[in-house]
């Protein structure tokens, strides 16, 4: 029997939040449109069929009492045991003396799964919105049978071993008497019918795989990591069967001059010293367009100045973030002699030329101590 809980790496007493976090965390690394390796492939195969079993909890239960609610032996398909008991409901019938309970032919037609694609954008897109283009490979329904799975001109034909009912009984002696038991047939695999003419197209599944295009919106304000679910746009399931959702997970790409935190930018701007001290204006490109910036005379080294409005616009909400303005004061380290002259005037002239020896606390020294 398969270890469901070992394939998702969760333990036998998880939540079902736990699972399914397990689940979109797998399914992120391993699925096709983003992991082609074929081993891989097959992990993947085997981690939606864990999901589809542990996040079911009819067949957790099966699970969980010992069986394999995936196995096609006797004792399968929801039934806990390996004695050909059809769950609690045959075994009940079996000390009482019932028939069983037909549960009918399942569907041949069945839900596809969900799909994920990584589209990078730029920061502008991902700030102010954008409409992409997408390509994808996904199993869509299949245009020679439209999902029927037959041949052109031929249908299903009901199985001659279940009549149609997709379950076989059988009654076997006992210590407590007739016990009748129920299982799924073995040729038609509980469909209740044979495709003996399969399409050549899609060889009897419905669906084949195509390349295929779909514009996306991505919403203004959304972040990296962030999904947009396009509700039917994954794979279509086996037999023609609804599709999934396709997720859409954005991936931001990294800024020249911008880092973003949350709907605030930060930039940091280079500034010569002498500007720092007399003032002036630079020229500023922000994500709406050039601005002028300024200088007040005086600005010491590290200090921010904050541009409201200027980040990136909220969500699921109005008004935008701020754009941080990191200030680096840059000062010189190779002087010409003519430079050294006129800083050691200036020095003089601010009496600045033995910093901190001052006694009476005024120097540098004492205004650190202060």
């Amino acid at each position: 029997m398969a270890d469901y809980y070992g394939v998702l790496g969760v333990a036998q007493d998880a939540s079902d939040d736990e699972i399914k976090k397990a689940y979109r965390k797998l399914a992120r690394q391993l699925h096709p449109d983003v992991n082609p390796d074929p081993a891989e492939q097959e992990r993947f195969k085997a981690v939606t069929a864990a999901y589809e079993v542990l996040s079911d909890p009819q067949k957790r239960q099966v699970v969980d009492l010992g069986g394999d609610p995936l196995s096609n032996g006797p004792g399968s398909q929801g039934n806990p045991f390996s004695q050909g008991f059809g769950g609690l409901g045959d075994i009940m019938d079996a000390f009482f003396g019932g028939g069983g309970t037909s549960r009918g032919p399942r569907s041949r037609a069945r839900q596809g799964a969900d799909a994920l694609l990584r589209l990078e954008c730029d920061l502008s897109e991902t700030a102010f919105g954008a409409e992409r283009e997408l390509t994808l490979d996904t199993a869509v329904v299949c245009g020679t049978c439209t999902g029927a799975g037959t041949a052109t001109g031929t249908h299903p034909v009901t199985c001659d071993t279940c009549r149609g009912r997709g379950e076989v009984q059988q009654v076997q002696r006992s210590f407590l008497g007739q016990v009748m038991t129920t299982r799924v047939c073995p040729r038609c695999a509980g469909l209740g019918s044979i495709i003996e003419h399969p399409c050549g197209e899609c060889s009897g599944d419905g669906r084949v795989r195509a390349r295929r295009t779909l514009t996306v919106k991505v919403p203004a304000g959304v972040e990296d990591g962030m999904r947009i679910r396009l509700t039917g746009e994954g794979e279509v399931g086996p037999g023609g069967g609804p599709a999934g959702d396709l997720y859409v997970e954005i991936v931001e790409r990294s800024h020249p001059v911008f880092t973003r935190e949350g709907d605030d930018l930060h930039c940091t701007l280079s500034l010569p010293m002498t500007a720092a001290a007399l003032g002036t204006c630079l020229p500023l490109s922000t994500l709406d367009g050039d601005e002028e910036l300024d200088i007040a005379p005086g600005t010491q080294p590290d200090a921010v100045l904050t541009l409201r409005a200027r980040g990136v616009p909220h969500l699921r909400a109005t008004g935008r973030g701020d754009l941080h303005v990191h200030l680096d004061v840059q000062v010189p380290t190779k002087l010409d002699a003519k430079q050294e002259e006129l800083l050691r005037d200036l020095a003089r002239l601010r009496g600045e030329e033995r910093p901190g020896v001052s006694g009476k606390g005024h120097g540098l020294f004492g205004r650190l101590r202060r």
